[in-house]
């Protein structure tokens, strides 16, 4: 018997294996992907990249244009995670099963979560380019949103995590919702929601790049500039700053979860 599960669990893997292989091939067919020619053009466009893509004197004269774009997008990445973490506190708390009012109220807070969090940033950015055209504003709201859904679904999960034990307790001495939320859920809950706040922010940093091609705004617009004017030297600065500051951020993040956790 135990030999006749695991028999089909594996031919169903096979099946589904089979199936993989087959649309991957029909993928190739259609979009006219030559398997072996991207493998061997791997070594020229590695050629090209040390041969055109780094940084030289004239490149350098851009730096602090191109630090000033970078801050502009630090910035906008933690206002963005920051707001975005207040009111995804809030719909966090009524959503969690732990501090939900009824369930109502938990199912539409978890409902508006999931898709906030399912439309991706860029997705995002397109969408509010018909709102707000090429600006900051439409830069911050697309990480904001993405932000939001991501955080209320974390929030909730570490809310759920408290359990609801202490939350009984508090409640059975006469304790109102709100001193209960105060005084027992969000303390209990403070360390891991900074290191989700950190997280977010480190996310932001990453995913502002590609927001900023897209909406014409910090450092994205300017590898994008540089790029599209063929200044590739310059545009490889641009790259090299955008991963010493994620590298930096998250030295620091990690510094402080170490801290409070």
């Amino acid at each position: 018997m135990q030999s006749d599960f695991f028999l089909k669990k594996r031919l169903r893997s096979i099946i589904v294996l089979a199936i993989i292989v087959m649309i991957t091939y029909g993928a190739m067919i259609i979009t006219q992907y030559n398997i072996v020619e991207g493998f061997t053009s791997i070594p020229e466009a590695i050629f090209w990249g040390f041969s055109n893509f780094y940084p030289d004197q004239d490149s350098l004269r851009n730096l602090p244009s191109i630090l000033d774009k970078l801050l502009e997008t630090i910035f906008m990445s933690i206002a963005s995670s920051s707001i975005a973490a207040i009111f995804a506190l809030f719909f966090a708390i009524f959503g969690s099963k732990t501090t939900s009012l009824n369930g109502v109220l938990s199912v539409i807070s978890r409902g508006i979560a999931t898709l906030f969090r399912n439309i991706d940033v860029a997705a995002w950015s397109m969408i509010l380019l018909f709102s707000f055209g090429q600006s900051s504003l439409t830069g911050f709201f697309a990480l904001f949103f993405v932000s939001f859904g991501f955080l209320t679904r974390a929030f909730t999960e570490t809310i759920d995590e408290v359990g609801s034990g202490a939350v009984e307790a508090l409640e059975a001495t006469g304790a109102q919702y709100f001193p209960v939320i105060i005084h027992s859920v969000i303390p209990a809950s403070i360390p891991q929601i900074i290191s989700w706040i950190l997280f977010m922010i480190e996310t932001n940093i990453r995913s502002a790049t590609l927001v900023g091609i897209l909406t014409g705004t910090g450092i994205g617009f300017s590898f994008d500039l540089y790029y599209k004017s063929l200044n590739y030297n310059s545009a490889s600065l641009v790259v090299i700053t955008i991963i010493l500051s994620i590298l930096l951020i998250e030295l620091v993040s990690n510094y402080v979860r170490r801290v409070i956790l």
